[in-house]
């Protein structure tokens, strides 16, 4: 019937069509009012058929007044087609420097280069800000670890989970913070790849654990683990061991203190290769550019310094005697623009040259 107005005009109308076109009865213009009581008027000639229906519309017009407005639905950063991966209201969605406290700003401006669909409602937390991995180099990586299945240790926010998924049958990705992982999952949506990655709430070290009690027959095979633990913050580029001293290249200028293993969190970075070698000796290792190399390249080799015989595939006899393959580490460093980022350090069958080991 369309809209119902509120004044009296419609009420008219009524009348009308109750007395037919030849009535001449003038139509009533105070219907409701003290005047014109309904209970005296229903008692009259044609009047029970006024009242009747000028008390159904003041009946309809008083629902209107009291019955409640159906509450519009508020969609999230994802629209309501995602709404079961929608993370909107953990964080904060920055979309203006104004919005964002003083020490985010540096990494609020690259924000794009971080997530490139980040205007698209991608979510950060803190630490995402600044751990997140940036997504060319995220893709560059997962480039290398093309595989079947890969495991993100330490996935964050979702940068290199992300990149994985375009790469990668599937991937399980690993946080101890229920927060992470729900931004990662948010993330993921957005890329159109959150059904191919296996969120799961655990630290690696347990999980790790659990995979190796399972037995091996029933053992989830895993091609490639991916390692980027915590750093130890933003201050890893100035933090220097007691007692060691700024080296000047110039006036103002200072080469950052190099990089241990040990400062890695939660445990010695050593430690965690050799859980992550328990599972796949297929390994991509995300580190500053300033870690030691010396420790990195002592990561396949025995306590005593001596290269480590790992069985490869393939076997060369050297006078009678049978002599190991010596397994290389191949080092990336990624750039961005004319900034060394990171550094990745490849192991096992992700070597290039030793794409035989992958398998073994």
């Amino acid at each position: 019937m369309g809209k119902r107005n509120a004044n009296l005009s419609g009420l008219a109308r009524f009348v009308t069509e109750a007395f037919g076109p030849t009535s001449t009865s003038p139509p009533p213009t105070h219907i409701g009012s003290q005047d014109t009581p309904f209970p005296d008027s229903a008692a009259e000639g044609p009047a029970p058929g006024i009242a009747r229906r000028a008390s159904q519309n003041v009946h309809d017009a008083s629902d209107d007044t009291v019955r409640p407005k159906k509450k519009r639905k508020v969609s999230g950063l994802l629209g309501s087609s995602k709404e079961r991966y929608d993370a909107s209201g953990l964080v904060p969605f920055y979309q203006d420097p104004s919005q964002v406290p003083s020490h985010l700003q540096k990494y609020f401006a690259q924000r794009e280069r971080y997530f490139s669909l980040y205007s698209s409602g991608c979510l950060l937390d803190e630490e995402g800000w600044y751990s997140v991995t940036p997504e060319r180099i995220a893709d560059q990586i997962a480039g290398r670890c093309r595989c079947d299945v890969v495991l993100d240790a330490f996935c964050g926010v979702g940068g290199n989970a992300i990149a994985f998924a375009k790469t990668c049958e599937r991937v399980i990705a690993l946080d101890i913070s229920p927060v992470r992982l729900a931004l990662a999952r948010h993330n993921a949506a957005i890329y159109g790849v959150a059904d191919r990655i296996e969120f799961v709430l655990a630290d690696f070290f347990s999980f790790a654990r659990s995979l190796r009690e399972s037995g091996s027959a029933s053992r989830r095979k895993i091609d490639v683990v991916f390692l980027s633990p915590p750093w130890g913050g933003p201050s890893y580029l100035t933090d220097r061991p007691d007692g060691q001293q700024n080296t000047a290249h110039g006036e103002g200028e200072q080469t950052p203190p190099e990089f241990s293993l040990s400062a890695i969190r939660p445990v010695h970075g050593k430690e965690l290769f050799k859980v992550a070698r328990g599972i796949t000796r297929n390994i991509a290792y995300f580190l500053p550019r300033n870690v030691k190399l010396e420790e990195v390249s002592a990561l396949v080799t025995d306590p005593s310094g001596e290269e480590a015989d790992y069985v490869p595939a393939q076997r060369q006899q050297s006078k009678g005697k049978e002599k190991a393959e010596v397994e290389m580490v191949e080092v990336e460093e990624e750039w961005m623009g004319n900034k060394l980022k990171a550094l990745t350090c490849y192991f096992g069958g992700l070597v290039s040259g030793q794409e035989h080991l992958f398998d073994s």
